[in-house]
């Protein structure tokens, strides 16, 4: 990457592709990603792994698309980069399309020596309407909204 704001297009057009190499290959060998469920992969490869997963059986037909992103450089070798998300047709566990679903990717980036940029830690939020936490209720996790 030559500017930590391209991580926004970069993933998507992975995505696009399929391509859990590329997407990978975005990230640090020692990177942390954490997924919308709390999954926690600590490198290059366990990245990798999850995502061929995740294209060969959730998110084989779905469309991820960035509708808003923004940055911020600390200092001259690192920068947080967030984008708002929306993905449509994720299977479900059961075979059928799921709902269209969006989040915010919160991404640590820092400058290499050669100038190119790498992430070093990745963090998916889903975001769930008409709700401000979570409650586990019977052992589920529920939406709730305190208004």
């Amino acid at each position: 990457m030559k500017n930590p704001e391209d991580i926004i297009g970069l993933f998507a057009h992975a995505w696009a592709d399929r391509d859990a190499q590329a997407l990978a290959g975005l990230f640090a060998q020692d990177a942390e990603f954490v997924n919308v469920v709390g999954l926690w992969w600590h490198d290059r490869e366990a990245i990798r792994v999850a995502h061929a997963y995740g294209f060969d059986m959730i998110f084989g037909d779905s469309t991820l698309s960035f509708v808003e992103s923004r940055s911020r450089r600390i200092g001259d070798s690192a920068a947080v980069v967030h984008g708002k998300w929306k993905i449509t047709g994720q299977v479900a566990a059961d075979g059928s399309v799921a709902g269209e679903r969006c989040g915010i990717f919160t991404f640590v980036c820092e400058k290499l020596p050669a100038g190119d940029w790498q992430v070093v830690a990745a963090q998916n939020t889903d975001i769930i309407h008409n709700a401000e936490s979570i409650a586990v209720i019977d052992g589920q996790s529920v939406p709730s909204d305190y208004r």
